[in-house]
């Protein structure tokens, strides 16, 4: 079975909301997930040729690395009911796709700033490299 693998960025309670909705939305369990500042981000970070200051959510699938937009829709065609609808924007060009993305990566501080975040109950702890 191959990994899907999510990069997030550990220090952003937006990113973190971000994987806590993928995981409600993933009963099959397709997604492991690891923060870009871990030992596993970093060593898959330069594995990926990343840069070094990546601002994006980073999807790898088949040994492929997706970024910004495509990274997040190629996230939703994996997820439950209709939230694979949403991977029809992978239609609209990315430059088109990823200034929407950037606005929003641009101000996610902001966005979920008194959030707390969520601690992982064992069975979601394990989908954590």
């Amino acid at each position: 079975m191959d990994m899907n693998i999510i990069l997030f960025d550990g220090d952003c309670n937006f990113c973190h909301g971000g994987v806590q909705f993928i995981i409600k939305r993933d009963s099959r369990k397709q997604f492991k997930f690891a923060s870009l500042q871990s030992e596993t981000g970093k060593m898959l970070s330069e594995k990926y040729s990343l840069p070094k200051n990546i601002d994006s959510m980073v999807y790898i699938e088949n040994n492929r690395c997706y970024l910004k937009s495509t990274a997040v829709f190629h996230i939703c065609r994996k997820l439950d009911g209709a939230w694979k609808i949403p991977s029809i924007f992978l239609l609209i060009p990315a430059p088109i796709r990823n200034a929407m993305y950037d606005l929003v990566a641009k101000n996610r501080h902001k966005l979920r700033k008194n959030a707390q975040c969520k601690i992982p109950n064992k069975e979601d702890l394990e989908r954590f490299i």
